[in-house]
């Protein structure tokens, strides 16, 4: 049975725990043949979903080749080994718009400013709520999370706020009652 998507952060940081274990082992000779060990199947399998994805693009199996990046844990192991059919910044904004309609009026929206050599994502927030903190967070969070799961090799994520509140002149008020409003547009 396949791990879920949930497992592979888990799998993921026991394969960790593992290799640092190994770099305590006292034996240098044991500690070379377990990193050697190590090295040797990353290789065999980074081969085998090299092939793998060789064939599905020499079939012409677009279907296939789309669930296979779409997969999470297949997705994972193609960025692992630089094989992903789609760079960062393809999945980055592909997961920038699958959070769009799940930001509703609190973001608005959501712009890709900048992706670095670094693997830090900037983005800005163009929506407007002013006066709710808490739910500027969990956008963020939204955000985060989303572009974590689609392109693992980023960083670090920064989020401007939104762009209404940094221009001119912010203005202090009261935080009105209930959810945040959505500015009505002048018609």
């Amino acid at each position: 049975m396949m791990p879920h998507a949930h497992d592979v952060q888990s799998a993921g940081d026991r394969v960790e725990a593992l290799l640092a274990d190994l770099g305590g082992l006292a034996d240098p000779a044991a500690r070379a043949k377990a990193e050697e060990l190590v090295r040797a199947l990353v290789e065999l399998y980074g081969s085998g979903l090299e092939r793998l994805m060789e064939i599905l693009v020499e079939s012409d199996a677009g279907e296939a080749l789309r669930r296979v990046a779409a997969d999470p844990l297949l997705s994972g192991l193609l960025v692992l080994h630089d094989l992903h059919p789609l760079s960062t910044r393809e999945r980055v904004v592909a997961a920038l718009d699958e959070v769009r309609p799940l930001l509703g009026s609190h973001a608005g929206g959501v712009e890709l400013l900048d992706l670095d050599a670094d693997g830090v994502v900037r983005l800005r927030l163009e929506g407007n709520c002013h006066g709710c903190p808490s739910s500027q967070i969990t956008v963020t969070d939204t955000i985060e999370r989303a572009v974590a799961r689609a392109a693992p090799e980023v960083s670090r994520v920064e989020v401007d706020g939104p762009a209404a509140a940094q221009e001119g002149i912010l203005q202090i008020q009261r935080r009105p009652p209930g959810p945040c409003p959505v500015p009505e547009t002048a018609s």
